[in-house]
């Protein structure tokens, strides 16, 4: 190992400064904790400043929904926690069925929930859905409606947990990239352009580009990466409260008070990580704004002001990781996030800083294992060595 000089010393380095590293920074100087973020481009630069702002329990996989409805409880008390709310509305979401297939899947999904314990999703028939949105195409056949849903600024959410940690004595260094980790002792060392930083425990909230850092220590992860992407109508008259989803097709949809339409949904773009950039893909766009018209046919002359994108990590089973270290002492993952992880970004930091300061979480975080995949692919291999042996 190489000499390095160290620039600054604290209790944790946090790689990344998204939504995910900014809230996890906050949680842990409110425990006393000092932190340093290092965030390469611009806090909230990919996925934490271009996302659709969906504040959303609604559709969530069985594993993340005790971490969904915690979260959204700090939601709704943003402003006490933080002295801002982050623009958070809470207009409900609604995730829309267009054909009588569709209604049978929701009806589907709610028996799950209900089955496991969770009732904050509720079917509605076609006559609710019009009533909640009556300017709905009335082809539509009903949905799943969630209350306490809505939605929030992405940008201003995270700056906003920034602020209050940097209040708390958190340091922020932007435009300064990560790009070797390495543990010597019982510290920790980050390396960047501009020199190297220590401190006792790492987390890596960095996204798309956290698995390189994890495969450093010997924790590969299949994990890819993907250009989300947004576009932002003009001005149109208010027609649409909720937060609008559907059932057959990818769509997040909603009206802000200035007239505006934001329209996403995890719509793909093109991803260059290397150059650290995201690109529109607007033939994608296309096919999104054609979901929008056939719902609302009276917006097939809005104009769309802007489109961006950014850069997300896609796991492959869908699930972020949310772990500590299997190979090493001190060290802690959350990423992977699926392009679904604004919701859950005021909750997970309180759970990884719990993790990272008390060793055990409030809720269990077992299904977010950074080693479930080895773990799953040992398992197929001893299925595989069975069968082969017995037939």
């Amino acid at each position: 190992m190489s000499d390095a000089t160290v620039l600054e010393e604290a209790d944790v380095l946090v790689v990344g400064g998204g939504l995910h590293g900014t809230s996890s920074a906050f949680h842990l100087a409110r425990r006393g904790a000092k932190a340093i973020v290092l965030e390469a481009d611009y806090v909230a630069r990919h996925s934490s400043g271009v996302n659709a702002g969906g504040v959303r329990t609604l559709g969530r996989p069985l594993p993340e929904i005790p971490l969904a409805l915690m979260s959204r409880e700090i939601w709704h008390g943003m402003a006490d926690l933080l002295g801002e709310d982050g623009g958070f509305v809470a207009s409900g979401q609604l995730k829309i069925a267009e054909t009588d297939d569709e209604l049978a899947a929701c009806r589907e999904r709610v028996a799950l929930l209900q089955s496991h314990g969770f009732t904050h999703e509720n079917v509605i028939d076609r006559e609710t859905v019009l009533e909640l949105e009556p300017a709905l195409a009335r082809h539509v056949t009903g949905g799943i409606w969630v209350e306490r849903d809505g939605y929030a600024l992405p940008y201003r959410t995270t700056t906003a947990f920034r602020r209050a940690a940097e209040r708390l004595g958190t340091r922020f260094l932007e435009g300064t990239a990560v790009r070797r980790i390495e543990q010597r002792g019982t510290r920790w060392l980050a390396h960047t352009p501009g020199g190297t930083f220590s401190a006792q425990k790492l987390l890596v909230t960095a996204g798309a580009w956290s698995g390189e850092l994890a495969k450093q220590v010997g924790e590969p992860v299949p994990v890819h990466p993907e250009g989300l992407m947004l576009m932002v109508t003009h001005r149109v008259a208010p027609f649409c409260r909720a937060t609008l989803g559907a059932t057959g097709r990818p769509l997040s949809f909603k009206q802000f008070d200035n007239g505006t339409v934001v329209i996403g949904g995890k719509l793909i773009g093109i991803a260059d990580l290397a150059n650290r950039h995201g690109e529109v893909d607007f033939v994608r766009l296309v096919r999104s704004a054609r979901t929008v018209t056939d719902l609302f046919p009276h917006l097939r002359n809005l104009g769309v002001n802007r489109a961006w994108a950014g850069v997300e990590a896609f796991t492959e089973d869908e699930l972020p990781v949310i772990s500590a270290s299997r190979k090493a002492s001190d060290l802690y993952y959350s990423f992977g996030y699926c392009g679904s992880g604004f919701q859950l970004g005021p909750g997970c930091g309180k759970l990884v800083s719990e993790l990272m300061l008390d060793g055990t979480p409030s809720l269990s975080l077992d299904a977010f294992a950074i080693d479930r995949f080895t773990s799953n692919a040992a398992s197929c291999d001893a299925r595989a060595t069975h069968l082969v042996t017995t037939h």
